[in-house]
């Protein structure tokens, strides 16, 4: 296990995603291990997590093997993880992880744009999945938002990266009004009902009646095998492009 101590990481890390509501905090903190083998950045995390409210943080390993010996089945609830690691590849490990522990979130971090990699997720570990892009906004409060909304078997993808997102021509996206794939992309930045409602200046019930608009435009069925809110934000990914 590495925990290294460093100063604050940077004064970007202290800023604050623009959402003043979250969920409720659960009973107990939220036990957050890190993989990341750049040892500055993976200590950075690591002292970033040591200190949040509602998180514990329980270490950090620089290699899938480290990570396997580290992060035992029942140990951990979320992972933040980078893709390229010098044994393996993140988002293998994480299905690997996952599969051995159902409900584990995984926070992907990676210094290039590689969200399209969530596309290609197996079925049964398709839940609970995030992205952020270590080279755009990456703060202290969009990560731990991450870590939350992962912990709870959602999705939440780097809001920069999302904001450059595009209908691409001939998709089902393109039916959606510019109020509803406002909505979607919010949804996608792991943004709950209320949030969206307060970013937007809606009422909660008008973002509820979007989001059933946008199930049907994409074919998204309310079932108890898939959350449908994960499955907007695939669509998203699979649908759209993102601008230069």
């Amino acid at each position: 296990m590495h925990h290294q101590s460093h100063s604050d990481p940077s004064p970007a890390a202290l800023s604050t995603v623009d959402d003043a509501t979250t969920d409720a905090a659960t009973t107990r903190p939220l036990r957050v291990g890190v993989i990341e083998d750049q040892p500055l950045l993976g200590g950075m995390l690591a002292e970033l997590l040591d200190g949040a409210p509602g998180v514990t943080f329980v270490g950090r390993a620089g290699t899938v093997a480290e990570a396997r010996r580290l992060f035992l089945p029942g140990t951990v609830d979320v992972l933040t993880m980078d893709i390229e690691l010098p044994d393996g590849n993140g988002v293998s490990l994480g299905v690997s992880l996952r599969r051995a522990q159902p409900g584990l979130g995984v926070v992907l971090l990676s210094a290039y744009d590689l969200m399209d990699m969530l596309l290609e997720m197996p079925a049964d570990v398709r839940e609970g999945w995030s992205y952020l892009s270590k080279t755009s906004s990456l703060t202290r409060e969009i990560l731990l938002e991450a870590i939350r909304v992962s912990a709870r078997g959602e999705t939440m993808l780097d809001p920069e990266l999302i904001d450059r997102t595009r209908p691409r021509a001939g998709s089902s996206l393109e039916s959606l009004t510019d109020r509803q794939y406002a909505v979607l992309q919010l949804l996608a930045t792991g943004r709950s009902n209320t949030g969206i409602a307060t970013r937007l200046g809606i009422a909660e019930k008008s973002v509820q009646n979007h989001l059933t608009a946008i199930y049907a435009a994409l074919g998204i069925e309310h079932d108890t095998s898939s959350n449908p809110r994960v499955s907007a934000v695939l669509a998203l990914l699979s649908e759209s492009g993102r601008l230069s």
